[in-house]
């Protein structure tokens, strides 16, 4: 889908839109069994961060294509990445990974070996293994997708900038830091030329190397990364987004590593409230940041108020276990 034109998430409604071309929503849409009408829905409801209505949509989305077209039909592929990447966005880790294989072997057998739909597939099934911490699965993957991507689009194109952030942030979570930083800056550079200097790509891609300077040690070149990110994301995306959230979230744990405590904590609790109200009160993501705030109580001494918040994120670990093993989400710290 790509969180977003976002970074992490680059081709849910890419791929789908290969074939189909966004426009406004009929009003009858959401009786509607038209396809390409449900794929407009489900690229609306997805970037306002409404996954649980977008995956209802999607599921019809994807009867219909399979009612219209064969199996091995590039409309079928399309409507199964989108599927796909809505459970992905949910932490429906096992759920995502077959509908991501199919739609591969779709792209691959329909298209060939070099389309940029075949790279945004394997871009979003390398993701999905970064977040169950299938990292040597998912280097491969992000690694042939920059290569369809800079061969069929050029190497300025805004998906080489994304899949070239996506590779980084492997390397981040792995502590390949030196590896990481030059495939950051790169992707910025083509974000911000691209795209121009508000689009939510270029606060994705500004977030993203402020977190590898986050974690280095590197603060004074971290928070005005931060700073302009949510800026930049506020502006698109709205205030309730669930990406505002990740964005809070990083900012906090900056101002608490640099002892700035009162602000910390006004933005993790924000982060959290964000995240209840766009992603439901058991996504790991809440499960994260309360995690965070809970952390960053007990650093203080304050037990009473951290013991809650920690028994309701072990409950939402608990829960969420049958989906892999997560790694951090590509614009948030913990």
């Amino acid at each position: 889908m790509a969180r977003r034109s976002s970074l992490r998430m680059v081709a849910l409604i890419a791929f789908a839109m290969c074939a189909l071309a966004v426009g406004s929503i009929t009003t009858n849409a959401q009786q509607s069994d038209d396809l390409e009408s449900l794929t407009q829905q489900v690229d609306k409801l997805y970037r306002a961060g409404k996954y649980a209505e977008a995956t209802e949509i999607a599921e019809r989305a994807l009867a219909a294509a399979e009612r219209q077209f064969s199996a091995s039909d590039i409309e079928v592929g399309a409507a199964l990445n989108n599927l796909a990447e809505l459970h992905r966005a949910q932490g429906r880790y096992a759920e995502a990974e077959p509908l991501y294989k199919r739609a591969i072997a779709i792209a691959e057998n329909s298209l060939g070996p070099d389309h940029p739909t075949l790279g945004a597939a394997l871009n979003n099934l390398a993701g999905l293994y970064r977040a169950r911490a299938r990292y040597t699965e998912a280097e491969p993957l992000y690694r042939r997708a920059i290569a369809i991507a800079d061969k069929s689009l050029g190497p300025d194109h805004p998906d080489v900038g994304a899949r070239l952030n996506n590779l980084a942030e492997l390397y981040r979570v792995q502590g390949r830091y030196a590896e990481a930083e030059p495939l950051y800056k790169r992707a910025l550079a083509i974000a911000e030329k691209a795209l121009g200097p508000d689009h939510p790509t270029l606060g994705a891609a500004l977030n993203n190397l402020g977190l590898l300077y986050h974690v280095q040690g590197r603060y004074a070149e971290a928070e005005p990364l931060y700073e302009r990110a949510l800026a930049i994301d506020e502006k698109a995306l709205g205030s309730d987004h669930p990406d505002i959230g990740k964005d809070l979230n990083n900012l906090a744990e900056l101002y608490q590593d640099q002892g700035r405590y009162g602000e910390a904590e006004l933005l993790m609790k924000r982060a959290v409230a964000i995240a209840e109200k766009a992603l439901g009160p058991h996504h790991p993501d809440v499960g994260t940041r309360l995690n965070n705030l809970a952390e960053f109580y007990r650093a203080q001494g304050r037990y009473a108020e951290s013991e809650p918040l920690h028994k309701r994120a072990i409950a939402i670990a608990e829960k969420a276990r049958h989906a892999g093993p997560r790694s951090p989400d590509r614009n948030e710290k913990k």
